[in-house]
């Protein structure tokens, strides 16, 4: 018998007991060291909260009488002047500058779907000081169609529409779903809006995050040459940091932290937003509340702006998805362990 099969005769011989002794000794080892590793970092100062963050809103806030009947919703919450002033009340109390109140989808040929003017109006009376970006798109080769020359005209033409006949909203926030990395056609429609729309208006865009060895999903993800290009392109980046299907929260924090200060420098000097999520998709596969929450994501966050020498000038907060799921319990935490004091 040569010398390695008497090797492998002798440890198939050993006593299992001894084996599975090891192997349980190598587990408890990695479990203390997930126990006593803190990749995140907790922060009661208030140093990175620049009183420029932003949130996600719902349809209602600008949405017309049509979409109510359709999707069998009451007009009351929305419509009622105080409940405005409430939410304008608590964006503002919570250093929320950037709002983005969904506008999506757009029709297949290109139309944004319809506002309610004096409602839309009277949203933006309330407020005062804080930048309004409907948020339009929709999904990507579902009702948004970028490689399109003929759906890009109709999409921005009716972009342009909005913008003149409400003249104080700050722009837009487009979020088209999933966009596959390096899409040439984006970056044609992000050009196009730009050029058209009134001088000084904001391009604002959802982006995804850089891609992760913990979530290898390409179509979810951009690099960091597509990075640059968006940002060349658009004035704001608010990125979109979970639905990553994690399932321990220390990796979690350690991704956010990762991708916080990968993110920053790729977007040169545009402005970023790090978006978090304060919602619970509970039985969907990719988002699991107990790992994906607001104190996991900003634990990270602080971990990852800590490493900077000096706080990126292009770094503008976090924004919260989304205002319709954040509860008392989450602005209580989000107060005392992200705002400035």
């Amino acid at each position: 018998m040569g010398i390695r099969e008497s090797r492998t005769w002798y440890y198939l011989k050993r006593p299992p007991l001894r084996t599975l002794l090891l192997l349980l000794a190598v587990l408890l080892f990695l479990f203390f060291c997930y126990l006593v590793w803190s990749p995140g970092k907790r922060v009661y100062d208030g140093r990175y909260d620049l009183r420029s963050n932003g949130i996600w809103l719902q349809h209602g806030w600008l949405g017309d009488d049509k979409w109510f009947s359709v999707n069998r919703r009451d007009k009351s919450k929305f419509r009622d002047a105080k409940k405005i002033e409430e939410l304008a009340g608590l964006l503002k109390n919570h250093g929320i500058t950037y709002a983005y109140p969904h506008l999506c989808p757009s029709s297949p040929r290109g139309d944004l779907p319809p506002v309610d003017n004096e409602q839309t109006e009277k949203f933006l009376d309330a407020m005062e000081g804080v930048d309004v970006l409907p948020w339009i798109g929709g999904v990507y080769e579902g009702c948004c169609y970028p490689d399109s020359e003929k759906w890009r005209k109709r999409f921005v033409s009716s972009i342009v529409e909005l913008l003149q006949a409400h003249p104080r909203l700050a722009g837009i926030h487009v979020n088209i779903e999933p966009m596959p990395d390096n899409n040439k056609g984006y970056i044609l429609l992000l050009k196009e809006i730009k050029s058209s729309i009134p001088a000084g208006k904001i391009v604002s865009v959802a982006a995804y995050p850089p891609p992760t060895r913990w979530h290898p999903y390409p179509d979810v993800h951009w690099g960091k040459n597509y990075y640059f290009e968006i940002a060349n392109e658009v004035d704001q980046l608010a990125v979109m940091m979970y639905d990553t299907s994690i399932r321990l929260p220390k990796i979690y924090q350690k991704l956010m932290s990762d991708w916080t200060r990968e993110i920053i420098p790729w977007c040169g000097n545009t402005q970023v937003l790090l978006g978090v999520p304060s919602y619970d998709d509970s039985g969907v596969g990719y988002h699991f509340n107990s790992v994906e929450n607001l104190e996991n994501s900003i634990r990270g966050i602080n971990a990852g702006l800590s490493k900077f020498k000096e706080l990126p000038k292009n770094y503008s907060g976090i924004a919260l998805y989304c205002e319709w799921e954040t509860d008392e319990t989450e602005w209580m935490f989000f107060k005392e362990e992200f705002e400035k004091k």
